[in-house]
């Protein structure tokens, strides 16, 4: 059973999460999987608290 962790800068819609969720669930159904196995967790983050360069995301 997969589970399958996606951390992202905060701001997508519904939508498009919906579209991620999908598209990853189809590249493990291609490769063997149950749809129903395949468990996927979104962590959306705010990018005052993502660091990158040395500095936060929210200042570059």
């Amino acid at each position: 059973m997969p589970t399958i962790q996606v951390y992202l800068w905060e701001g997508r819609t519904d939508e498009q999460i919906k579209e991620i969720i999908a598209g990853i669930t189809d590249v493990f159904v291609k490769q063997g999987s149950k749809p129903q196995t395949v468990n996927i967790i979104i962590h959306d983050i705010p990018k005052n608290r993502w660091g990158k360069e040395g500095k936060p995301a929210s200042e570059l």
